[in-house]
């Protein structure tokens, strides 16, 4: 159907964000969708702490972007706002790299008072840079997300409802998106 990239600012080798969007990539791919992960923190630091545009990795995202009919972003919240990691991956790419693209946004945070860090911080950047379409996000505490001794992920059931909705209205906004734009050319 569509190409999704999925990416982490989780700035963590164990996040739990990175993990949860693995999770979500899995529901995703069932949707028939092809989905491409992306954790900002394996990017080289020096090209995203010297704003080296021309850096290998840092071309390669940009153009994994451009290839997207689709971006869910996930990142934990540091006080009240996105992690540092995504903005600086945020503030190599293209002024309008999100134009005609879907993005479905998704925080996690220990506490329930950042919860509108996804309206109030992420979305004015995400729309900032063209996104088409801007589906309803989903904070997750992390008390919520889980990770057995084998590694399997667990999500509480009421999060796990809410994050198949978000996640299902994305993979239908964006199905219904490149139907219509492989309709027009």
């Amino acid at each position: 159907m569509a190409k999704i990239l999925s990416f982490s600012g989780s700035p963590s080798a164990t996040s739990r964000t990175a993990r949860l969007l693995r999770h979500l990539d899995d529901r995703l791919r069932q949707h028939g969708h092809d989905v491409t992960p992306l954790d900002v923190r394996t990017l080289p630091a020096d090209a995203l702490l010297g704003a080296d545009f021309g850096h290998p990795a840092v071309v390669e995202a940009t153009a994994l972007f451009g290839d997207a009919d689709g971006v869910v972003i996930g990142t934990p919240v540091y006080k009240a706002a996105y992690s540092g990691l995504l903005k600086t991956l945020l503030d190599l790419l293209p002024q309008y790299a999100l134009t005609g693209k879907t993005v479905l946004p998704l925080a996690t945070g220990g506490s329930t008072a950042p919860v509108l860090a996804i309206d109030y911080a992420l979305r004015p950047v995400l729309s900032s840079m063209g996104a088409a379409h801007i589906v309803p996000g989903w904070f997750t505490l992390d008390k919520d997300i889980t990770t057995g001794d084998d590694g399997t992920l667990a999500v509480a059931p009421g999060t796990a409802e809410a994050l198949a909705h978000v996640t299902d209205t994305f993979s239908r906004v964006l199905g219904g998106r490149t139907a219509v734009l492989a309709a027009t050319g």
